[in-house]
């Protein structure tokens, strides 16, 4: 484990392996220990990093409103400063947001991105026929919200898990130093929604990113996400798709062996 300063943040990192360079952006709510099952798996062949998003965990919090255009420098900042560019870079839900955002900013720092199930609403509200699939996912996050502005942050963290990212009753199916990662997050993701471009794509900045793009989503998971992932596919000139039988918004948690076997080979390319 060590630490870096990105920005003018010390971002907290553990890198494993050696080999082309191999960067993995988390979730909202989480840090760099989600990708603890998968790891092992790409650093056989790859260097890679896990680190804490500032605000998060380990990592410095500015105790400023931050934004998804410091998240996206950041991540930049990190691949140069670990002299790790051009990285394949893989994000989670928020974390893909991230990915994406870097995408369209600094293609140059790139060979390759994978993002599972961005959240990317603001992009659904733009379009006519997709704006109700958008407001309905707004107006469930907006209860999550409304917990968090009352400082709730285990209710709020609670009702995340249940009723946008994993499904009702997985809150007490998750381990204990999960739970408390979340509970201990909570206000990143207050930060993230007080932010009004986080939910937020720039498709035509991608439809400029040349290098492979795997977009990938889960059949359980809510149909929201791949109607983003759609829009997203149509924007990148080089993408392809992956659909995972049950492994809900997590896959590098539930179903890690298979995470592994989809996202080595593109780490490889």
């Amino acid at each position: 484990m060590a630490e870096t300063s990105v920005n003018g943040v010390a971002l907290h990192y553990e890198a494993q392996g050696e080999g082309p360079g191999v960067v993995l952006v988390h979730g909202s709510w989480s840090d760099g220990d989600s990708w603890t099952r998968v790891m092992p798996g790409l650093a056989e062949s790859a260097t890679v990093v896990a680190y804490d998003r500032r605000g998060h965990s380990r990592s410095e919090d500015p105790l400023t409103q931050g934004s998804v255009h410091e998240d996206a420098a950041d991540l930049a900042g990190l691949i140069q400063g670990l002299g790790l560019a051009p990285a394949f870079v893989y994000g989670d839900s928020y974390g893909a947001l991230v990915t994406l955002r870097l995408a369209s900013a600094r293609p140059d720092l790139l060979r390759g991105i994978g993002v599972h199930e961005p959240p990317g609403t603001g992009i659904l509200l733009a379009d006519p026929d997709l704006r109700p699939i958008g407001t309905a996912f707004a107006d469930r996050i907006a209860a999550v919200r409304e917990l968090l502005e009352q400082a709730e942050s285990a209710a709020a963290a609670e009702l995340y898990v249940d009723s946008l990212a994993f499904g009702p009753g997985a809150w007490e199916q998750l381990p204990a130093p999960i739970r408390h990662t979340y509970i201990r997050n909570a206000p990143t993701y207050l930060d993230e929604l007080r932010d009004p471009d986080a939910l937020d794509l720039d498709l035509t900045g991608l439809a400029r990113y040349t290098e492979p793009a795997l977009l990938t989503q889960s059949d359980d998971s809510a149909p929201m996400f791949g109607e983003v992932l759609d829009l997203v596919d149509l924007a990148l000139p080089k993408a392809e798709r992956h659909l995972y039988n049950g492994a809900g918004h997590a896959p590098h948690l539930s179903q890690p062996e298979e995470w592994v076997r989809v996202v080595l080979p593109r780490v490889l390319v």
